[in-house]
């Protein structure tokens, strides 16, 4: 109230209570008050000037802005003006002198108030959205695609911003009841299959699509469209970032290839994930990579009691915790630079901190970086899954969540290979364990570090070309956030020693993303930017399973989440065919470790086979761009699959 406009609003406020009693005389007694009532409508006007402003400010009356006046603020203004009639009349009964009042002035009072402080407020917003959208009649004539909520949203901000560069001059939907209609005073012009001649029509240069749930084929289409009609395009952010109502012109963006996908939102149980999170202690491996470090931020949302963040990377660990600590403040944050390698230290940290759940996201995941370096894929991806298990196990943490990876079903590469052995591992020792052990297994995201989206983007950069393996390479794709949303699901839902696998809906040819992707970025593919076959790299797999023969698959509560049916092993003979294994990495024996790998994994099938005798030899057609991985001393063949 001490501000300048609160101060202003409150006068106004005043002046329109006292308008609003003096209406009501005059109406009720036909714009004649009676002399013998003029004495009333004095002492009632001193009544409700005292008491109406105080109920009003002790309300929060005066806590909007009028510049976004909206329903809500009509529904404050109706318990304000209700709540503070109720206020006048129960001390006008209370003192007791006044004679008595007509039960129609209170009536008519109220309803005129209400009318009056609606108005107000909604004055301002009107004029000062008519003078905006008079003065922006410079700006790129823009169609919107998508009269929904995000599209009635995205207009309100721009009529809000004074700097808006937009003049929308349409909406487009294909919505038959909308055709002919107008949302805010613009028409909706027709609907997509429309789109290229409404622009051409209309002297369009600017589409802005504002579906954000829409699926892949229908953004292609839009896209196509657009590039026939030679305009920009750009898009709004998912439905995710405007579940809260809000929007911003800045949040408008070029289309990205994620948008492609047309990936559905994902609908969390945020009430059991909040039973599994809410102030408990959560420990996260791997926090500073792309999966743990999403995996972290959403943690946050669900306010733990501490956040326990584990990687041994330095500088990323540092940017995590800083970007978490200025977006979650309230949140005990704990940064640890530790390595899962290191047994005793890992052991030793879950004995201090007693987290409650933990989340296993540090792996190596690096195909062929792995295939390079097996001995440490093994030492990480195996012995580090085992070391923060056991930890887990030993300090009773109620849950534990371990991020594993499609690779590892019927694996061809010393990447997938090791996942497969730290999943063996992870099943055999739930069964003994008063922890509930987790395993999530999902496909490539968008974005992670390492993924193919990141090098066609600096291909495309660097003028080209860009490389594919193999036309026939497909893959499974979702976005960071949808894969890490599901994984805290399905940490909710699981017993113990199950597999979850996420539904990775429809998988994508690796050329189709690569041409859409150069599309993306304003050039043609093979005329401006040329893409270059180059074959598999070492252990690639042309596509990419989810399931090993004999896990059945059953459903969760949630659509998107599979549980496998566990496969019962020893866990006497893990321990004892890990001693073995982890012998061959320590002594960097990679034919004692490969061999020991596939008795830990029958169905793993490498592409390559050791030959004591035979030279080091890899057939590729561009065997200039990718050496033959050395392994050691020892002498391998690599078989190019077919």
């Amino acid at each position: 109230m001490l501000s300048k406009r609160r101060f202003i609003i409150f006068v106004s406020d005043t002046v329109l209570i006292g308008v609003a009693l003096l209406l009501a005389f005059l109406l009720r007694y036909d714009f004649s008050i009676p002399q013998d009532q003029r004495a009333l409508f004095w002492e009632c006007l001193l009544v409700v000037l005292i008491f109406k402003p105080m109920v009003f400010a002790m309300t929060g009356f005066y806590n909007s802005l009028w510049r976004y006046a909206s329903v809500q603020d009509a529904l404050q203004i109706v318990k304000g003006v209700f709540l503070s009639s109720f206020v006048v009349i129960a001390a006008v009964f209370f003192l007791q002198q006044f004679t008595p009042l007509p039960r129609s002035i209170f009536a008519l009072d109220s309803i005129l108030l209400f009318i009056m402080l609606a108005s107000s407020r909604l004055v301002w917003r009107v004029c000062r959205e008519t003078y905006i959208v008079s003065k922006n009649v410079s700006g790129p004539l823009t169609l919107i695609v998508g009269a929904g909520e995000a599209g009635s949203l995205l207009l309100k901000e721009i009529r809000r911003q004074s700097g808006a560069s937009y003049r929308v001059i349409g909406y487009v939907d294909d919505d038959p009841e909308k055709k002919g209609m107008k949302l805010h005073g613009i028409p909706v012009l027709g609907g997509v299959k429309q789109l290229n001649k409404l622009i051409l029509t209309n002297e369009v240069e600017e589409v802005i699509i504002a579906m954000p749930s829409a699926d892949g084929k229908t953004i292609k289409d839009i896209i196509n469209s657009c590039k026939n009609a030679d305009v920009i395009f750009k898009t709004l952010p998912g439905i995710s970032d405007l579940i809260d109502g809000t929007l911003t012109i800045s949040q408008i963006k070029k289309v990205q290839i994620e948008d492609l996908l047309g990936r559905e939102p994902v609908d969390l149980d945020r009430d059991l994930i909040g039973a599994f999170l809410t102030g408990k202690r959560v420990l996260v491996s791997g926090a500073a990579g792309s999966i743990g470090s999403e995996i972290c931020r959403q943690v946050a949302l669900f306010k733990p009691a501490k956040l326990i963040l584990l990687d041994q990377a330095e500088t990323p660990l540092y940017e995590i915790e800083k970007e978490l600590v200025n977006r979650f403040p309230e949140i005990r944050m704990l940064a640890l630079m530790a390595d899962v390698r290191d047994r005793e230290n890992i052991l030793q940290l879950f004995d201090e901190f007693t987290p409650e759940v933990v989340f296993h996201a540090a792996a190596y995941k690096h195909v062929p970086m792995m295939e390079y370096n097996p001995t440490q894929a093994v030492l990480n991806n195996v012995f580090g899954s085992r070391n923060i298990a056991d930890a887990a196990h030993q300090s009773k943490v109620s849950n534990m969540v371990m991020i594993s990876t499609d690779k590892a079903v019927n694996p061809t590469n010393v990447m997938g290979a090791t996942k497969r052995s730290a999943e063996i591992y992870i099943q055999a020792l739930s069964r003994n364990s008063s922890t509930r052990f987790t395993t999530v297994r999902f496909g490539n995201v968008l974005g992670s570090n390492g993924s193919v989206i990141p090098l066609f983007k600096q291909q495309i950069a660097a003028g080209g070309p860009v490389t594919v393996t193999d036309k026939r390479v497909i893959r499974y794709f979702m976005t960071i956030p949808e894969a890490t949303q599901l994984v805290l699901e399905a940490g909710c839902l699981g017993k113990g020693c199950e597999i979850m696998v996420l539904d990775m809906g429809e998988p994508v040819r690796i050329i189709d993303l690569a041409e859409e992707l150069i599309r993306l970025s304003g050039f043609t593919p093979y005329e401006d930017i040329d893409i270059v076959i180059t074959g598999l790299r070492p252990g690639e797999k042309l596509y990419e399973e989810l399931l090993i023969e004999g896990e059945g698959v059953m459903p969760t509560s949630h659509d998107k989440i599979k549980v496998m049916a566990p496969v019962h092993t020893d866990l006497t003979c893990v321990c004892d065919e890990f001693e073995r294994l982890y012998e061959a990495a320590r002594s960097n024996k990679v034919h004692e470790l490969m061999e020991s790998l596939k008795r830990l994994v029958p169905e793993f099938n490498p592409t390559y086979s050791f030959n004591g005798s035979a030279p080091l030899t890899f057939q590729r057609v561009r065997p200039d761009l990718f050496p033959a991985p050395a392994y050691g001393s020892a002498k391998v063949v690599l078989l190019r699959k077919s």
